[in-house]
């Protein structure tokens, strides 16, 4: 009996050790088991960069004394901020004629992207703005920090920070 109660609670704690890992994290790892199966080396590589990027900000989270594991919020916004590195240097190397450095650039992007929520129209995001711009009174550009983080909050990563940016500064006449 208190074997079974034994085997029970263990069974309990890696299933609660599996419910704080995240269900994006968790499929980012199922799908790079798959692709080192299926031998997708474009695919591995960028979920090994990703899931590399994961620990890192785990470590760095542990030295600063906090919960080391990290949210689906906190995944999904690295996620964003590396497909973010991509799309620059994409646009760097297709600027500098270094087309298939661009495309390894353009496949990792549409990799990461499988695991990004869907974004929203450039309308979509005007209407935010439009809301946001309301709610804190903005007029000027010493205004557009306030618009943007209300507006980032409602997105939620559903809009590209640029694209939201462009339409405060046209919004507010910038």
């Amino acid at each position: 009996m208190k074997t079974l109660f034994h085997t029970g609670q263990a069974i309990l704690n890696f299933a609660s050790l599996t419910n704080k890992i995240g269900m994006l994290q968790e499929k980012l790892s199922e799908n790079f088991k798959e692709a080192l199966k299926a031998g997708d080396t474009s695919k591995v590589e960028t979920l090994r960069l990703l899931i590399a990027s994961i620990k890192n900000k785990e470590i760095e989270k542990r030295g600063k004394g906090q919960e080391s594991i990290l949210s689906d919020d906190e995944v999904l916004e690295l996620l964003m901020k590396e497909s973010k590195k991509r799309k620059e240097s994409f646009d760097i190397y297709a600027q500098n004629n270094r087309p298939e450095l661009a495309e390894k650039e353009k496949i990792e992007i549409e990799i990461i992207s499988k695991y990004l929520p869907e974004q929203i129209s450039e309308q979509e995001v005007e209407k935010l703005v439009e809301n946001a711009i309301s709610k804190t009174n903005a007029s000027t550009v010493k205004d557009m920090g306030k618009v943007m983080g209300e507006v980032m909050k409602d997105a939620k990563g559903k809009a590209d920070s640029k694209l939201i940016s462009d339409i405060i500064k046209k919004k507010l006449g910038i």
